[in-house]
């Protein structure tokens, strides 16, 4: 059994992300902490509350802060366009759901649950890294103690989703992303290199929910407002970025990576690029050195990722 922590901002794609950790037998999630990202502290941590209820998931739910590491970043608009209003596909989500977070601060919890599992606990990141960066500056000595950081973020080998540098996530953060890649932890990035290869077609889906009863129901009816708005990227359905962070704790022969430092790009015009330094390259003195060697997922057997989340998704059609 992995034990997790799904450090999330529901979203659309967070929330098949979700279900695919809730459903997946070797998946013990002990944690959902919220974060800003796809819209606001208040939207994700309500989000999170809302599918908690629907899919009767008794993880606590733990808020996150709301801002940037650095408080001083101009806000970003909320991705609407993409996540809806209600960062749920506007499937109308209730304004308040009758459900307590967890009392600690998301980091506060992150920090807690790691010193009281030791080795053991499996962070997956896919929304902004403030929350794991604020737990790393309150207690850097909690890195040793986790077993492995998985992110949904970045693009190494190709062009951003953002700005033509960067990915949304490092972009929305990147002081925190750098502070998380530079930790003395064990990293993996399940970037846009990989994620967009692996499409949802709207046939797999009617399939998930044709085998998965109303959880899975609940999950095609938030995924229309993002199908429609990846009509302009692919032919057929929508990236989903984040279960394939979610699919490399189980099942991590699915992927090719490559070792080396990464570092975050922090400000100018290339604002929250991420660059990797291969381990099998030499260059002279750099900001790279002595730096720890995370992993970069560079492919990803696609087919093979959509069998897993397909079959995962559509269990428990009962519930």
């Amino acid at each position: 059994m992995h034990k997790v922590i799904f450090d999330t901002d529901p979203g659309v794609d967070d929330a098949m992300a979700l279900l695919f950790l809730h459903n997946h037998p070797e998946i013990d999630l002990i944690g959902i902490t919220s974060v800003f990202g796809n819209a606001s502290i208040e939207t994700t941590t309500r989000n999170a509350l809302y599918l908690k209820q629907q899919w009767d998931i008794a993880t606590p739910v733990a808020r996150g802060l709301g801002e940037t590491l650095d408080p001083s970043r101009p806000h970003v608009d909320w991705p609407t366009g993409i996540h809806g209003d209600d960062g749920l596909g506007n499937i109308g989500a209730p304004a308040v759901v009758d459900l307590p977070c967890h009392p600690l601060p998301a980091h506060r919890f992150i920090i807690d649950t790691v010193r009281a599992n030791p080795g053991e606990v499996t962070i997956v990141a896919v929304g902004r890294m403030t929350n794991l960066a604020l737990a790393l500056r309150d207690d850097p000595d909690i890195a040793v103690l986790v077993k492995d950081v998985v992110i949904m973020g970045g693009a190494f080998d190709m062009r951003g989703n953002i700005t033509p540098a960067a990915e949304a996530n490092i972009h929305g953060d990147p002081e925190a992303a750098d502070a998380v890649m530079t930790a003395p932890w064990p990293v993996v990035v399940v970037g846009l290199d990989v994620t967009e290869k692996t499409v949802m077609t709207r046939k797999r889906l009617a399939d998930i929910v044709a085998t998965g009863g109303k959880r899975a129901k609940l999950l095609s009816d938030i995924s229309q407002f993002y199908i429609d708005f990846y009509e302009q990227h692919v032919e057929d359905g929508m990236v989903i970025h984040d279960s394939c962070a979610c699919v490399y704790v189980v099942a991590p022969h699915l992927f090719t990576l490559r070792s080396g430092a990464i570092r975050v790009v922090c400000g100018g015009i290339a604002d929250g690029q991420t660059i990797q330094k291969a381990d099998d390259h030499l260059f002279p003195p750099s900001a790279w050195d002595n730096l720890p060697s995370q992993n970069v997922c560079i492919g990803i057997d696609a087919e093979g990722v959509l069998d897993l989340i397909s079959e995962t998704l559509g269990l428990n059609p009962a519930a």
